[in-house]
């Protein structure tokens, strides 16, 4: 049994075993001077009956007992049992591009909603592990610190669009700054960062990422959207449709794929790219990378179906009473 701050506070009930001590050699006092005034000490041997010698320790039993019965009782409203559980978890965060690429429809229904779709259903895959969202274009934010709470995590996603982030581009350093930071404290080999984009507008700070995430300790895999053959950028307004991007020109944008910094932040971190056009393999081959990641944490829990010993406590107790009872000649207590 460990006894923890909290039950510090039943030890109180101790204070009543020198209370009630001193009530009874104050009975007992009470009980020699009640005799005395009613007889002299050489009659008392004739008026009252001799008190057995066993009777001496009675008050140290009762104290005895009662010492037992307070220590089942703290043990009863308080016990509580503390295990070191051993977990395997691992800390990912999901770094979303929500540049306005993302809003090309080469895959249905769109770049963005197919990454949504790979985060939503592999959080659907994990148990224990803690996961966090950020999103960046040309500037990067938080949208979810690290939690277990995966619900939340695909209600975030679900009002994630692409205006979210009004400097547009692709800054993949500013994404991993952010990243960083959310794993503070948090040991090397146990941080993940999934990062699914369609490499487009890539502003060039792909190496200082690099650089960033190996002295972090970061492992980075990257998830490439989108086709080679691109398809054009849709504008909205409000949520209607007001037409495609278009150049300087006037001729209409077409947003392809680009795969070149994706592979070379998932290479030199120690991660995979992974093509997210399918939906299930991308899934699949997400969860394999995760799974080589995973690190181990020892956390204390204090279970509330903790075992108990108040049962012997109160046995040893009443095993005191229970000697009373027996041996106690009740004229002992009698005047």
């Amino acid at each position: 049994m460990n006894w923890y701050l909290g039950n510090y506070w039943y030890l109180l009930l101790l204070l009543l075993l020198p209370v009630i001590g001193y009530f009874i050699i104050h009975y007992f006092r009470w009980k020699s001077k009640r005799r005395n005034i009613f007889a002299e000490d050489r009659f008392q041997e004739l008026l009252f009956e001799k008190t057995s010698g066993f009777a001496r320790i009675f008050p140290i039993l009762y104290l005895l007992g009662l010492l037992f019965l307070i220590f089942a009782i703290i043990d009863l409203l308080g016990g509580r049992e503390e295990i070191s559980v051993t977990q395997t978890v691992s800390n990912t965060i999901f770094v979303l591009d929500v540049s306005n690429s993302m809003n090309a429809q080469d895959i249905q229904p769109s770049r963005l909603d197919q990454a949504k779709n790979i985060i939503i259903n592999s959080l659907e895959k994990m148990s224990n592990d803690r996961v966090g969202i950020v999103v960046f274009a040309g500037e990067a934010y938080s949208v979810m610190p690290l939690s277990t709470d995966y619900s939340a995590a695909a209600t975030y996603l679900s009002g994630i669009e692409t205006s979210v982030v009004q400097n547009q581009g692709t800054d993949f350093l500013k994404a991993m700054e952010v990243a960083a930071q959310k794993f503070n404290n948090i040991r090397k080999g146990s941080k993940n960062v999934v990062l699914i984009s369609d490499g487009e507008d890539n502003e060039g700070h792909e190496d200082d990422a690099i650089d960033l995430a190996n002295k972090q300790g970061i492992k980075v895999t990257t998830i490439g959207v989108g086709t080679e053959e691109g398809a054009p950028i849709p504008e909205y307004y409000y949520g209607q449709l007001m037409g495609y991007k278009t150049d300087m020109f006037g001729e209409t944008v077409v947003s392809r794929l680009q795969t070149k910094a994706l592979k070379n932040i998932a290479s030199s971190t120690g991660g995979s790219y992974i093509d997210g056009n399918n939906l299930d393999t991308a899934i699949t081959e997400l969860e394999a990378e995760l799974e080589k990641s995973t690190g181990s944490s020892t956390t204390t829990v204090s279970s509330q179906s903790a075992v108990h010993y108040y049962q012997y406590f109160l046995a040893v107790s009443i095993l005191f009473f229970f000697i009373i009872y027996l041996f106690n000649p009740k004229k002992d207590f009698n005047i």
